[in-house]
């Protein structure tokens, strides 16, 4: 059980859930246009409106939603005014995207087109940057998420190694998962995996579910031990709130691949509201069941050996395996192309899939705990993808257009709060990973 002065700021992962570098205009070169073309699997010529609300709705719906509860024992109940605050900001900015997309069709493809459009060369590699080390920190969090889950459906395993030195708990389910999803980031054709990665929407309902029928069975619903408001708690609250819409960042390749393209703001609207009724439900389930004492993850609050803890942890696993190298293959393919390694070459792509696949593995062993890994993603890289870089791309195209005054104002306030969310947000949380050295 996480303390709770120890755990004052955490959250906000993205996490991203799917691959979000390879638009057709991405600058990685990598020579394969069979992994582009998987990668990019929202990008699928002239898709309905009705697929595209759920190719939209899965790219934002990811592992944040286990954190929902947590994130509101840390801000209190009055912090989910503040969720529902987010949740507006982030669907304008989304909308800022989609602009900044009609700016040029032709030039503008994806997100980091999009940086240079606005700010040349320098503003490609910034956005990519960013998308970068966001994608490897949710490959960490996908196998902390998974170790401390297994650990819990599989208490007290340990494997004995040479030397005498053993492998147990979370330790050895996150190896035993690096160990599974190793091989995944060998393939050349990923399609598989990103249809199978789609079971995430599913995960979602069914974590909602399995809170209702542990509310019923087993604790109940009270209201009690629960706080209103708590102001030192909120830096951490916002940092998950954000991470929860993350998804800014495959907008343009989604916006691309529509029939008809002039409906994306109602698509990401209803994608928008959602996932925002399935978090909400979430938080505010899981928050009443289990108060102040609730986890980072929801699901390790869940009676062991109850077969709706059972159905509710497995169910949520597979997605992360699943998607875990549709996320790392962007970043192997970056490799490939900074040491100008052959294009789509077998050794090369193992070699250094593997090397990714370790060292995510060695820094999940050493995380203490998902709520401070996924609050800084969601505090730092989350609110620069979603609130900094879309307003000021859009600011720049358009300043010489001429942009209303009102506009302006509320682009002026929503980047002040990304700013001071992400000021706050990261130091909190950094502070927390620190401190528990």
């Amino acid at each position: 059980m996480e303390s709770q002065n120890t755990c004052a700021a955490a959250l906000p992962v993205s996490t991203l859930s799917e691959p979000l570098l390879l638009g057709k205009g991405a600058d990685l070169a990598t020579g394969d246009d069979d992994l582009e073309a998987q990668l990019t699997s929202y990008r699928a010529t002239g898709a309905s409106f009705s697929r595209t609300c759920l190719n939209l709705t899965n790219a934002v719906s990811g592992i944040g939603v286990l954190s929902m509860p947590y994130a509101v024992a840390q801000g209190g109940w009055l912090s989910l005014v503040l969720f529902a605050l987010v949740g507006a900001v982030c669907y304008y900015t989304g909308t800022l995207i989609e602009r900044c997309m009609r700016a040029d069709p032709g030039a503008i493809a994806s997100y980091p087109d999009i940086g240079k459009f606005a700010f040349g060369s320098a503003g490609r590699r910034a956005i990519a940057i960013f998308m970068y080390v966001e994608l490897y920190l949710v490959a960490i969090s996908f196998l902390v998420l998974e170790g401390d889950n297994l650990d819990k459906l599989f208490p007290g395993s340990s494997v004995q190694l040479m030397g005498g030195y053993r492998l147990q708990g979370k330790q050895l389910f996150i190896a035993l998962a690096a160990a599974v999803v190793l091989p995944t980031t060998w393939l050349k054709n990923l399609g598989v995996l990103a249809y199978v990665s789609a079971v995430g929407l599913v995960a979602s309902a069914v974590l909602t579910a399995s809170l209702v029928w542990a509310g019923l069975a087993e604790t109940g619903f009270r209201r009690n031990s629960t706080s209103v408001l708590s102001l030192g708690g909120l830096p951490t609250s916002l940092g998950l709130y954000f991470v929860c819409f993350t998804g800014h960042a495959v907008f343009p390749t989604i916006y691309s691949s529509m029939k008809n393209n002039r409906h994306f703001s109602k698509v990401l609207l209803i994608s928008s509201v959602l996932c925002s009724v399935n978090y909400g439900l979430t938080a505010v389930l899981g928050y009443m069941i289990y108060g102040d004492d609730v986890q980072s993850q929801v699901t390790l609050n869940l009676p062991s050996g109850k077969l709706y803890t059972k159905i509710a942890i497995v169910t949520t696993l597979i997605n992360p395996l699943a998607k875990y190298a549709l996320l790392v293959a962007p970043i192997t393919a970056a490799i490939e192309e900074r040491f100008s390694l052959p294009a789509g070459s077998a050794p090369a792509r193992v070699s250094i899939s593997t090397v990714v696949v370790v060292s995510t593995a060695v820094v999940a062993s050493t995380v203490p705990f998902f709520g401070y890994l996924m609050s800084f993603i969601g505090s730092f890289l989350s609110v620069m993808a979603t609130v900094i870089f879309p307003c000021l791309c859009f600011l720049k195209i358009y300043r010489a257009e001429g942009i209303r005054r009102a506009e302006i104002a509320a682009i002026a306030g929503i980047l002040m709060m990304g700013v001071f969310v992400a000021v706050t947000g990261t130091y909190t949380s950094l502070q927390q990973i620190i401190g528990t050295f």
